[in-house]
């Protein structure tokens, strides 16, 4: 309530796993407390991360019915391999991903979706990893973190024989990071036309001249000529371009 009270516009509640939150006091779950920051009247609301085995209905229900959370989730899948799910203890399954994906997809149409992945975990095969690409390509992600697996002392993965070897493990992040690439740049392009209504939120320039960034509300970057007093202020655009991984726009 201070920082609404305050003009602040937008919230991002941050945290390994968000969706396992409980406020023992006032017996609060996650969606609950979306609910009460949507009554107190914060005009944009983002979270991230959700953990995938956390992930439950009454939170898509909450999101797909609120005008003020944001379209966007951020759900790190890892491996697409059931295998190598296991053997990461990700505590859910590929197809019990791909289930909360069309969860989503179903409730929340325009919702865009991002994720983590690591390539080369021990033992990978060939074989799972096309399973990673082929999960990849059925959710149509807007973006993605990609990693090659590295070796932490003290967890039971680096105890594990099958290390892959360097050159293959680079092979796999590169054939996953261009079809990532492709498939959010078809999303970028899906995106030209369209009316939105941003949050300014930062500043640049280069030699083309001096421009502000905003997000979508699936949380895509957009720069836009205007006035540098809009930071911090919400601006109505068309997209009309892409340059690079980002959107151009023009005030409305």
């Amino acid at each position: 309530e201070i920082l609404v009270n305050n003009g602040v516009k937008e919230i991002t509640l941050l945290g390994q796993n968000v969706n396992s939150y409980l406020d023992n006091d006032e017996k609060l779950k996650f969606p609950d407390l979306l609910k009460k920051l949507e009554e107190i009247g914060v005009p944009r609301i983002r979270f991230m991360t959700s953990h995938p085995k956390d992930l439950s209905d009454a939170l898509i229900e909450v999101m797909a019915n609120s005008r003020n959370i944001e379209r966007h989730i951020h759900l790190p899948v890892q491996a697409g391999n059931s295998e190598v799910l296991k053997a990461m203890n990700r505590g859910y399954t590929k197809e019990q991903y791909l289930s909360l994906v069309e969860k989503l997809r179903k409730n929340i149409p325009d919702i865009g979706i991002t994720t983590d992945i690591i390539v080369a975990f021990p033992n990978e095969t060939e074989i799972q990893f096309q399973d990673t690409l082929d999960l990849v390509k059925k959710v149509q992600y807007d973006s993605a973190f990609t990693f090659i697996y590295s070796k932490r002392n003290g967890t039971k993965a680096a105890k594990m024989s099958g290390f892959i070897p360097k050159e293959i493990a680079s092979d796999r992040l590169e054939r996953l990071n261009k079809e990532i690439n492709k498939i959010s740049k078809n999303i970028l392009n899906s995106q030209i036309g369209k009316k939105e209504c941003l949050l300014i939120d930062g500043f640049f320039s280069d030699k083309n001249g001096e421009y502000l960034i905003g997000r979508t509300s699936r949380n895509l970057k957009v720069k836009v000529e205007e006035n540098p007093e809009k930071i911090g202020e919400f601006v109505n655009v068309v997209i009309e371009g892409i340059e690079k991984n980002t959107l151009k726009a023009t005030v409305i």
